[in-house]
């Protein structure tokens, strides 16, 4: 018995220094990391819950400085929330392939722009560009008006009760997805796409006639929008308007900058007063830095790559925590106050360029992150025109769960009440 036991034992110490002791291995846990358990590495560490796995991942980057790694044989990876790293990774398109953390969006959204890579990502990305350009935003802009005013006569039945904003904001931007896209999901839709086909859609069309795309690659990139612009744009709003029902007096500021702009009228928003929002866009990218929506992005690193002056083997991935490099007291002082005014030109200019990435950054940056900012301001600034915002969730009750999109475990609520002058 004690002869097969430490048969036994010598087997195990083998395999573990093949797993763990090989030249790949040894490259990458001279990275900080979680604490190495015999045999089986990290996995410990991230077979956890989905809410205790965000708290975990918060935690390790707390106690390490911009850099950690993670190794369970046959899996690496290489987390980075400092600037100068995300730069190297982001900045070009040496490193632009995705890892596999998307790999359950495959079934789905296929070789969208979002999965894409290499030579189909270029052409793709070329095709869609100009439909984000800001002569042809101005075509979306109706659409967003309609649900904007849509949005606020929903709100209006639920005055001075408490709305989880979640649905309701993902129904809005669902609408507005659905209507660029000329789908006919509902009954507004069908008839909102009968007026006038998109300028989305109309590109794809015609790059099929041109051969440059088939019709399962416009279903790949229809699909591919619906959820990167749902889904992302429907957290950016949740939290946003979470932000200024706690925050009173800077959504008083907000109010008086609307006034200035609209002064007494109801007129709808143009494309002209929403570029004239400047405190309402510092608003917007300060929620974004707080909660950004889409909290990490993932590349595969398909060769070496020198990160903190530390050697990142091929094969590892790389996730890149835009939530902890949002939060670091390093680049924002008091990184938990929601203060819009570190979005003034001169406090953005002192910033490393890549200290701010709730869009990505580089070539492969968000292509939609004009019109996603358009309908922000546009919801935003139809709620706060119409109702004052009163706290009800606040932002130390959020428990968010380690997920693609920046999901709170539980109803986001606020309570909204008319104002006496509305404009």
């Amino acid at each position: 018995m004690i002869y097969y036991l430490i048969l036994i034992c010598v087997a195990l110490i083998i395999l573990h220094l093949l797993l763990n002791y090989n030249k790949k291995a040894i490259m990458l846990r001279k990275i900080p990391g979680f604490k190495d358990i015999f045999l089986i590495g990290n996995i410990l560490d991230i077979c956890l819950p989905p809410v205790q796995l965000f708290s975990s991942i918060r935690r390790i980057a707390r106690e390490k400085n911009g850099i950690y790694r993670f190794w369970c044989f046959p899996i690496a990876s290489v987390n980075i929330y400092n600037p100068e790293d995300v730069e190297v990774i982001l900045s070009s398109m040496k490193y632009h392939e995705k890892s596999q953390a998307y790999i359950f969006l495959k079934p789905w959204l296929h070789d969208g722009l979002l999965l894409s890579s290499g030579t189909k990502w270029q052409k793709r990305r070329k095709i869609l560009t100009p439909a984000f350009h800001f002569n042809i935003l101005r075509r979306y802009h109706a659409s967003i008006a309609e649900n904007t005013i849509r949005l606020v006569a929903t709100l209006r039945k639920a005055v001075d009760t408490r709305v989880d904003i979640v649905p309701v904001m993902s129904d809005c931007t669902l609408n507005i997805i659905c209507a660029v896209e000329g789908r006919d999901d509902d009954e507004y839709t069908m008839m909102y796409a009968k007026k006038k086909r998109t300028a989305m859609l109309d590109l794809l069309i015609l790059a099929e006639q041109e051969g440059l795309i088939d019709p399962i690659g416009i279903e790949e990139e229809v699909d591919t929008f619906m959820f990167e612009g749902h889904d992302t744009t429907a957290a950016g709003l949740t939290y946003c308007l979470m932000l200024l029902a706690n925050h009173p007096y800077i959504q008083d500021k907000i109010f008086t900058e609307l006034r200035e702009i609209f002064g007494n009228t109801k007129r709808t928003a143009s494309v002209e007063d929403l570029n004239a929002m400047h405190y309402l866009d510092r608003c917007i990218k300060e929620s974004f830095r707080l909660y950004p929506p889409v909290p990490f992005i993932s590349r595969w690193m398909n060769e070496s790559v020198t990160l903190s002056n530390y050697t990142v083997p091929a094969g590892t991935s790389c996730h890149i925590h835009i939530y902890d490099l949002h939060r670091s007291e390093l680049l924002y002082p008091s990184p938990t106050v929601f203060d819009p005014d570190r979005f003034l030109p001169e406090n953005v200019a002192k910033r490393h360029h890549y200290a701010y990435i709730p869009f990505s950054a580089g070539p492969r940056n968000c292509i939609g992150q004009k019109f996603a900012m358009m309908v922000m301001k546009s919801v935003v600034s139809g709620i706060i025109r119409n109702f004052e915002l009163h706290p009800v969730t606040t932002c130390s009750d959020l428990r968010f769960q380690a997920d693609l999109v920046l999901r709170n475990s539980e109803p986001v609520y606020i309570k909204f009440s008319k104002r006496e002058i509305a404009i």
